[in-house]
């Protein structure tokens, strides 16, 4: 073999050895992990014409007229409810209701529709669950079609990037329709 070719295969073999390293990658970003206590419920009972049991864990407070917010100062989040008494309007209401919940499908990437009925203590009503950066990821409104009507939301004080806010946007969903499942007319 000619000096040429033995002095190509030793550059070749150099090359292949200190070319050969483990390949450094930028360590991944972390993601957050947050772990919430399973929900206690308990009664909350008021002089309004409803109850429903809520999350022991969250704070409540009445602002006018049977309307409450339910606070979750963890998760910077809270539930919005409104009571309406019906007087024979029961379709405006509705309107009302599902119009304020398409007003986020600019945001929304789709909004799934639950149908809620318990014939047993005559609630029935409507669970939305919103999917991306909207400013609320759920809302219902429950009703006995003769007398009462109750809508929620929730919304969170940051700004709405679902992935961020999945975990408790899921936590506080279930409460939802915890809420929505145990509210009894009085």
């Amino acid at each position: 073999m000619s000096n040429k070719v033995i002095g190509f295969l030793t550059v070749l073999l150099l090359l292949a050895f200190t070319g050969c390293k483990n390949e450094v990658l930028p360590k991944p970003a972390g993601q957050l992990r947050l772990d919430y206590e399973v929900a206690q419920y308990a009664v909350f009972s008021n002089p309004c014409p409803f109850t429903f049991e809520m999350n022991e864990k969250a704070k409540i407070k009445a602002t006018q007229n049977c309307e409450f917010t339910i606070n979750y100062p963890k998760m910077k989040a809270t539930i919005y409810l409104t009571y309406k008494a019906v007087n024979k309007d029961i379709d405006s209401l509705l309107r009302d209701a599902q119009s304020l919940t398409y007003k986020h499908v600019i945001k929304a990437d789709d909004i799934l529709e639950q149908p809620f009925i318990n014939n047993d203590k005559k609630v029935y009503g409507m669970f939305y669950r919103v999917s991306g950066n909207a400013a609320t990821n759920a809302q219902f409104y429950v009703t006995d079609s003769i007398k009462h009507f109750v809508t929620g939301s929730v919304y969170f004080y940051a700004k709405p990037n679902f992935d961020s806010i999945m975990p408790a946007a899921d936590y506080i969903r279930n409460d939802m329709q915890h809420l929505i499942e145990s509210i009894q007319w009085k």
